[in-house]
């Protein structure tokens, strides 16, 4: 069974009259916890995209940042964005259930954070509304003020990213400590970590974007330092 049906049959369970907790309880283990990521990603996603008024976004090309679809593929994601989009459960309710199943401050939640700001950037805009969503998103996540804004810093354009911020780490830290958080921030990016925390392999792409930007900031560091 593929992930996109086991995703697409929870979803089916929810629009069926079954609630969020009882969906998400069966999506703590492995197998299904790896379909609960896609499913929070998705459905959060789809609630994002009523929260900047562009509904309209193709929502297989922006799922495509996060997610490899292979063509056979297309019309289940297509209908799971559906399915998520109809579903009358508030963002609120999703997010809290997906802390809950995770636990607050997993670090699996930086990850779905990550394939947030990816949907929320494939139209090339960042929202307003956007913004608003994705902040309150954090807070019930249990994903401070730094972390988000670091997170934050490695997708929304308008400036150059600040490359403390992107590690977050201050610009008065000694180098051998930044150097510290960097190589931190780069194990974490692994995608072993990242499968291990509960990302779908078909996910693993947040991997590479993880790395290209904390190796950035870190390159960026060391040479204004050096």
């Amino acid at each position: 069974m593929s992930i996109w049906t086991r995703i697409t049959d929870a979803l089916s369970a929810l629009t069926s009259g079954e609630s969020l907790s009882e969906v998400f309880s069966r999506l703590r283990t492995p197998p299904e916890r790896s379909a609960g990521f896609a499913i929070a990603v998705i459905a959060l996603g789809a609630k994002m995209a009523k929260a900047d008024g562009l509904v309209t976004r193709n929502e297989v090309s922006a799922f495509r940042e996060v997610f490899t679809i292979p063509p056979s593929e297309e019309p289940n994601a297509a209908r799971i964005f559906n399915l998520a989009r109809q579903d009358v459960a508030g963002f609120e309710q999703y997010a809290e259930r997906i802390a809950s199943m995770y636990g607050r401050a997993d670090p699996a939640l930086c990850d779905l954070m990550e394939g947030l700001f990816h949907i929320a950037m494939a139209d090339g805009q960042y929202h307003p509304n956007e913004d608003i969503f994705l902040s309150r998103v954090a807070d019930i996540f249990g994903i401070d003020g730094n972390r988000f804004r670091s997170l934050r810093a490695r997708f929304v354009p308008g400036a150059e990213p600040n490359p403390y911020e992107v590690l977050g780490v201050s610009p008065d830290m000694p180098l051998p400590e930044i150097r510290k958080a960097w190589r931190a921030e780069v194990r974490a990016a692994h995608p072993d970590q990242l499968i291990a925390r509960g990302v779908p392999e078909e996910a693993v792409k947040l991997a590479e974007k993880q790395l290209i930007a904390v190796n950035r900031a870190w390159e960026e560091i060391s040479e204004s330092r050096a």
